[in-house]
């Protein structure tokens, strides 16, 4: 959210100031091309040592590799849009996950699995639901409140599944990770239907401007008598329902639920929206910049892969780019993170 000029700065010449700068100077953009020069700095360095790395296999599976990221990520991005932040999207994954698996022990046949779609789906809409209610309703912070349904997420998971792994063995349901058509997969054709839904919704409708407004100065949103509560709300249901529906993806490409299986994504679920441009601030960014952050995270996790670089290292790596990210993002929005 926007914070009002303190005593010490003068709006006056802050915008004489603003009206004389060159709009390419403008903070943000200059942040987000930090981000796409680097990010151009190691792909194309990389394409030319390692030609595989830009076949159309490496890319299909760079893409599959980040479908599950990219949904967790979408809807991460709306939250942080609205002004808030979702810690619990990745234990939403694998209560999700166990679920559809519970649901299809011992059932074969395509209506089982869609039952076993629509019961993952619906545990992260409910967990959503819960999470926008602590938040708008009995006024959580965000921050609070996820991190606590990140542990309920991941107790249920657990109790559903008995601490054990659930084995799938229904074809329908393995099928989604394994049918692809013209050579793409179908969890590709989901994450990229999702972007374009959620890019239409933001972009075109009141709803969207809504968001936007109260994750920019949630006091004017209340002001001009916005409904800040039902936005809110719905923003987290739409993080839950996402991250639900990547538990389901997940579980058909290990053929299994686990309920610790997503633990660890909310990482890559908060960074992806903010190298994409997203501000942690709220109010600032676009939906295409969650999808660009998980693609720049995907494409440099696939390239240390191929360069042979130890997991390890990788965590690290990802580490300062999430830092850097934040600093950019800092910098970008004028505001001091503490």
């Amino acid at each position: 959210m926007s914070t009002a000029p303190t005593s010490t700065q003068k709006p006056s010449d802050d915008a004489a100031t603003a009206a004389r700068r060159p709009a390419f100077f403008n903070r943000q953009r200059l942040a987000s091309l930090v981000v796409w020069i680097a990010f151009a700095c190691y792909v194309i360095p990389l394409a030319i040592a390692q030609p595989q790395f830009i076949s159309f296999y490496n890319i299909i599976s760079i893409l599959m590799l980040i479908s599950v990221y990219a949904l967790i990520g979408f809807g991460e991005g709306v939250v942080v849009l609205s002004g808030g932040i979702d810690l619990s999207v990745g234990s939403i994954v694998g209560l999700a996950g166990v679920v559809a698996a519970v649901i299809l022990t011992g059932h074969s046949g395509v209506g089982w699995c869609l039952v076993a779609i629509a019961g993952g789906v619906l545990a992260g809409l409910l967990i959503g639901a819960f999470n926008g209610i602590a938040v708008a309703l009995l006024n959580i912070p965000s921050f609070v409140a996820t991190l606590g349904t990140l542990s309920i997420a991941l107790g249920v998971g657990y109790v559903f599944s008995a601490g054990q792994q659930i084995s799938i063995d229904n074809d329908p349901f393995l099928n989604i990770s394994i049918n692809a058509y013209f050579g793409i997969p179908i969890p590709i054709y989901i994450m990229f239907i999702v972007f374009l839904l959620l890019w239409l919704v933001l972009s075109k409708t009141r709803f969207g401007r809504y968001i936007y407004a109260v994750g920019g100065n949630i006091q004017a949103a209340f002001v001009a008598g916005l409904p800040i509560r039902r936005v809110l709300i719905s923003a987290f249901v739409i993080s839950g329902g996402l991250s639900g529906l990547a538990g389901v993806l997940l579980a058909a490409q290990i053929t299994a639920g686990i309920a610790s299986t997503g633990s660890g994504y909310e990482l890559t679920a908060i960074a992806a929206p903010v190298i994409g441009g997203i501000s942690l601030a709220g109010g600032r960014g676009s939906i295409a910049g969650a999808l660009f952050g998980v693609i720049l995270l995907g494409t440099i996790d696939n390239g240390l892969t191929i360069l042979n670089v130890s997991p390890f290292y990788q965590h690290i790596i990802r580490g300062f780019i999430i830092i850097l990210a934040v600093f950019l993002d800092t910098i970008a929005s004028r505001r001091k993170l503490v």
